[in-house]
């Protein structure tokens, strides 16, 4: 089985490092060794630095891949605009169980990152810089830099600086997850899509990028877009950083530069010679096959155009040994875990995807794919954020490359292949599972309401299930499942419509007189293992 990967794992290094620099000397660069490994950076103007991130064709290492230059312009054109200053917020939020890249560099190196954010903040006249972490480590080291700055969030200080640490959860990570926990509210997407270079932290317009990319942006305006192309491929210059885990010998984080083999890459970790399959971009990313593999170099268009996904900078081979199935449905019972609990599509749609999966395995035959298909066509683009996007992508990926593997299962009594648990997850009470942070941290939590169905008047219009799925499903015959539920607390509003609405006026919400405090607990669908709970 696998063990977790360590906050800081092994750190690797091909060709001359760039990000990674002075890991060599010491465990951690502290201010006066950052500077003696790096020197000192000059300020650049707006435009100056727009063209530099244009020039290295730097775009968001942090899975998106959206081009920096466009980002930056747009924030500032809409700070200009509307006469307020802008927001610059650094991303290491890193809560796949398979990525440790951004964790790494802001243990090892946050000056770097704090380089290419104090760039920003200062070419766009910002006045307020917020770093968003999950991990105890990252949290410690990011403030420990902030004070060897004299950087602080005083009320005095002409640019406010403050880390914000949320749960480690696959949704806290989100663009829009992270700014509504600035802003004092759950570390959850706030279900509608907004634009955070137009209205982010406070209303103003922000900057956010992940970790890597504002290291990379402090490498390149010290080196200049010339030197910096040296590096790696004309279209794709400098290097990247990757997490290698799965089936290999030595997990590692790995600084390499674009164009390099992707077969070198698992050979430097120790993965099989042959893997069965490659899982590139994380949980949310794409499976390869062997063949492919040898096809596939370390970019994002080379990895697009082969079938796979550069993502997060995550790579996982898988051996002959394991079943790729058994594999696959363990990420997607996790994915199901993660929820945020708030949409249909997300809150219900994936448990079903991996009952779905769950069901192949144990010879549903093909009824069980159709279903599974069906499933993930429906989750996707009906979400509150991209993460029923991603994980339908996964699934998705995982039928079409392992036919072979799925033909064994649907129409025969299985591959015969033990599962391995090679792919890493979070140990039971690693990480936190609470979603909620933010000065309202009940508001995830469960509410003291109850919603109940009065029989009597029930007609079966469904449309109860409609509005509050996260409480209701509708049964074989049209009703709904369950006669009473308490509501979760984010869901009050829902509730609430829902007793308005009902056209048999069949349900009515009462306190639960009976509860202490809020239970803080979100139920989840079980997925074949029994009832869950996502506690704090």
């Amino acid at each position: 089985m696998n063990e977790a990967l360590p906050d800081v794992p092994e750190v690797r290094v091909v060709g001359l490092p760039q990000l990674t620099s002075g890991f060599d000397l010491v465990e951690r660069l502290d201010l006066p060794m950052h500077l003696k490994v790096h020197g000192p950076l000059e300020p650049l103007g707006g435009e100056a630095l727009a063209k530099l991130s244009e020039n290295i064709n730097l775009k968001g290492r942090g899975g998106a891949g959206f081009p920096f230059h466009k980002k930056l312009r747009s924030v500032a054109e809409a700070a200009i605009k509307r006469g307020v200053r802008p927001v610059v917020v650094v991303n290491g939020s890193e809560d796949e169980p398979a990525c440790r890249k951004d964790t790494v560099l802001i243990n090892r190196a946050p000056h770097l990152i704090l380089d290419g954010a104090l760039l920003v903040a200062e070419a766009l006249g910002a006045r307020t810089l917020v770093v968003g972490v999950t991990r105890e480590s990252t949290q410690r080291s990011m403030e420990a830099a902030l004070a060897e700055r004299g950087l602080s969030n005083g009320r005095r200080s002409a640019l406010k600086a403050s880390v914000q640490r949320n749960p480690i959860r696959m949704v806290t990570g989100a663009a829009a997850s992270l700014i509504r926990s600035i802003d004092g509210g759950p570390a959850i997407p706030p279900g509608r899509k907004v634009s955070a270079s137009q209205n982010g932290v406070g209303g103003a317009p922000t900057l956010l990028s992940n970790a890597e990319t504002f290291a990379q942006l402090a490498i390149a305006a010290r080196i200049g877009p010339e030197r910096y192309g040296n590096t790696g491929l004309y279209d794709e210059p400098g290097t990247v950083m990757l997490t290698v885990s799965g089936a290999v010998a030595r997990p590692m984080v790995i600084e390499v530069p674009t164009g390099v083999p992707l077969r070198y890459v698992l050979q430097l970790a120790g993965a099989p010679p042959v893997p069965q399959g490659v899982l590139t971009g994380g949980y949310h990313g794409k499976w390869i096959d062997a063949a492919t593999v040898n096809e596939a170099i370390v970019s994002r268009n080379s990895l697009d155009a082969v079938g796979g996904a550069l993502g997060a900078g995550a790579i996982l081979p898988i051996s002959q040994e394991t079943c790729p199935l058994g594999e696959s449905l363990r990420v997607a019972q996790w994915l199901a875990d993660e929820s945020a609990g708030q949409c249909g599509p997300c809150y219900l749609g994936l448990p079903a995807a991996a009952r779905g999966m769950e069901d192949i395995i144990n010879g549903g035959g093909p009824a069980a794919l159709e279903a599974l298909k069906q499933v993930a066509k429906n989750v996707k683009r009906r979400g509150a954020c991209s993460h029923p996007d991603g994980s339908a992508m996964f699934l998705e990926s995982t039928i079409k490359a392992f036919t072979d593997d799925l033909a064994a299962h649907v129409l025969g009594n299985g591959c015969g292949r033990p599962v391995e648990g090679v792919l890493p997850l979070f140990e039971a009470g690693m990480a936190p599972a609470g979603i909620t942070s933010g000065r309202e941290p009940e508001e995830a939590g469960s509410s003291r309401q109850k919603i109940f169905v009065d029989w009597t008047l029930c007609r079966g219009h469904g449309l109860c299930a409609d509005i509050l799925p996260e409480v209701f499903q509708l049964g074989a015959d049209g009703f709904p499942t369950v006669a009473q539920a308490k509501v979760p607390q984010y869901a009050e509003a829902k509730a609430l419509r829902a007793v308005r609405r009902c056209p048999a006026l069949a349900l009515r919400i009462e306190e639960d007189t009976r509860a202490q405090a809020p239970a803080r607990n979100l139920p989840v669908l079980s997925q074949g293992r029994g009832r869950r709970t996502l506690g704090r």
